[in-house]
């Protein structure tokens, strides 16, 4: 039996955060302070003296410190605007909170340019004496990063001048294509019944059982952005123009420059890690064919990706699901479980099946309000159990950090699924230990292979894409033609034998939102980072019990104060450079494989 009409507990509060949605005055308000610290702070740093020395050592120390505010400030701003907008894609007032976030992302954007400017002058002795300052101790390693930074990007005139132009000329396309997929509708048939459905409701009909509902779904899909598809290419071109005459004037030679860096990640770490995704493919091949037999399926399609076989018919209401994920979290730490239990009854979780939210789902921080907040659509299945335990993971990373300051908690997106699929794990095993029966095992060993199988080959399809577009790119605008040419491309090497040939989804590049976010490039490697990364904690939790969660908590506050390879020599004593480690971790994710076969016989 299942509880989803229960709208209240399936609702998030965001009245605790600013109340009256977005017309709240509260909200207004302090959108409008913010304006005027960031115009403070900016004429602060206008101010300061021509040089750093120890007599005015202290004025730089408070420059920064207002700096680092303005960072909690405007998270606060952006995530209760995303929220907004996620839960209802026509609050218009919400949008136009976003836009004014933009412009004052961009003053904000110059109000760094100014701190890098003082940095990459700034004398090294003085730089030292300045960090050895107490207020500034905890925030070295930020500093550090933004002097590095610094020394990488054009003059401070230039900088300034691009982080202006970027609010009409760059974010404000990530913006329209928001609004244009927020917009798209389609009439699906199901059960007799037609209804009109948002792309993010039209996305949960991927995971039915009935292979004629997603085929349908697909076909919808395709079909809606089949008629948004010009428009798409013109967007996806003007973001990847603006980032490359970004890169190329300050001497930024591979596109993967800036999302290495802001993954605090080497290259040869990540190509370590998909050399060997690409040797792990091979191996999920014999559970795409058991599972194919068992779907009665000739050809394995990309709306089968996520087919579910075993006990599908199995639900689990959105309170069992809460139950089971904190009785199954408790044994590892309690700590954790009395955290997981506060954040679901103080309803910092979005649930609800309704008409005009958006798709997918996330957890985002409030900054100075040391809270955060889950979005997702809860249809009473066990998949949807585990993206709650997933986005549960993410809140449980952002309350290690909250009481660290700004520039000592921003962890990169490579590490921020570190916990979330923790989190994940715990509960697939606890669920698996659970069944009593073998349909049920099946659907949980499904569930497993059909997560590993998208981070291996669907999002390195992705990655694929982004390098093979960029390149093209750089020799002038890409067509459509072009983009559907090179995304086929890409799924004929990343899923190698399992996708059938006539299966691919060509406009892939136009329906999937991450390709068009401003504030991230290369959107897809972190996830498969992350779920290798996660696994390799994950399996020393598993050696050493609740006496690694010290030990484990203690890493998740390093990720926002060290580089990733750092962290995993310090935690793990692993060299991510190697082949070892990603050798070790792809065998792991992919040793469920002989089970789920046996058991489909």
């Amino acid at each position: 039996m299942t509880d989803s009409a229960n709208n209240n507990e399936m609702r998030w509060d965001l009245e605790s955060i600013f109340p009256g949605g977005s017309g709240s005055p509260e909200y207004k308000s302090y959108r409008e302070n913010l304006k005027t610290k960031i115009s403070g702070t900016s004429k602060e740093f206008e101010n300061l003296p021509e040089k750093l020395s120890a007599d005015n050592r202290s004025e730089f120390v408070n420059a920064i410190l207002n700096f680092q505010d303005i960072i909690d400030g405007l998270e606060l701003v952006y995530s209760f605007a995303s929220c907004l907008i996620s839960q209802d894609v026509e609050d218009t007032d919400a949008l136009g909170a976003m836009q004014e976030f933009d412009v004052m992302h961009s003053q904000f954007g110059n109000l760094q340019t100014k701190l890098e400017a003082i940095a990459r002058a700034c004398p090294d002795d003085q730089w030292s004496a300045l960090l050895a300052d107490g207020k500034l101790k905890s925030i070295t390693f930020g500093l550090d990063e933004i002097r590095k930074q610094a020394r990488q990007k054009m003059s401070k005139e230039l900088e300034s001048f691009a982080n202006d132009l970027a609010v009409d000329g760059f974010h404000a396309w990530n913006r329209l294509y928001d609004k244009m997929a927020g917009d798209l509708r389609v009439d699906f048939e199901e059960d007799g019944e037609t209804k009109t459905l948002s792309l993010g409701q039209l996305a949960s009909k991927f995971d039915s059982p009935n292979r004629a509902i997603r085929k349908s779904a697909f076909e919808k899909l395709e079909s809606a952005w089949e008629t948004r598809a010009e428009y798409a290419a013109m967007i996806l071109n003007a973001l990847a123009g603006f980032r490359l005459t970004m890169y190329k004037n300050r001497n930024w030679e591979s596109p993967l420059f800036e999302p290495t860096e802001m993954n605090r990640l080497q290259q040869k770490t990540l190509d370590a890690m998909w050399s060997a995704v690409r040797d792990g493919v091979p191996k999920l091949v014999p559970y795409v064919k058991a599972k194919k037999k068992m779907l009665g399926l000739d050809k394995f399609m990309w709306y089968d990706q996520t087919a579910p076989v075993g006990k599908s018919e199995a639900k689990i209401s959105y309170s069992e699901a809460r139950e089971f994920i904190i009785k199954n979290i408790q044994p590892f730490s309690q700590e954790m479980a009395d955290f997981t239990k506060m954040a679901l009854e103080n309803r910092w979780v979005e649930a609800e099946d309704r008409p005009g939210k958006a798709a997918g789902g996330f957890c985002t921080g409030f900054g100075p309000k040391k809270e955060s907040r889950i979005f997702m659509t809860f249809l009473d299945t066990y998949g949807d159990m585990m993206t709650l335990a997933h986005e549960l993971g993410h809140a449980w990373h952002q309350e290690v950090l909250k009481d660290e300051p700004a520039l000592a908690s921003d962890y990169p997106m490579n590490l921020a699924e570190t916990a979330s699929i923790f989190n994940e794990l715990l509960v697939t095993d606890a669920a698996f230990e659970a069944a009593d029966n073998e349909d049920e095992k099946l659907m949980l060993l499904d569930q497993k292979l059909s997560r590993t199988h998208v981070l291996f080959s669907n999002i390195f399809a992705r990655y694929l894409f982004d390098t093979k577009f960029y390149t093209a790119r750089k020799n002038g605008v890409v067509s459509r033609k072009k983009l559907d040419e090179l995304m086929s491309e890409a799924q004929v090497e990343a899923f190698g034998d399992t996708l059938d040939p006539s299966g691919r989804h060509p406009l892939f590049w136009a329906s999937k939102l991450h390709f068009y976010l401003t504030g991230i490039p290369f959107y897809n490697f972190p996830y498969t980072f992350g779920f290798l990364f996660a696994g390799g904690v994950y399996d020393r939790a598993k050696k050493e019990g609740s006496g690694f969660f010290p030990k484990y908590k203690a890493l998740l506050k390093d990720t926002g104060s060290m580089t990733t390879e750092d962290l995993a020599k310090k935690h793990l004593d692993v060299d991510l450079t190697k082949d070892d480690f990603w050798h070790d971790a792809v065998a792991r994710m992919t040793a469920d494989v002989d089970p789920f076969v046996k058991i489909a016989g």
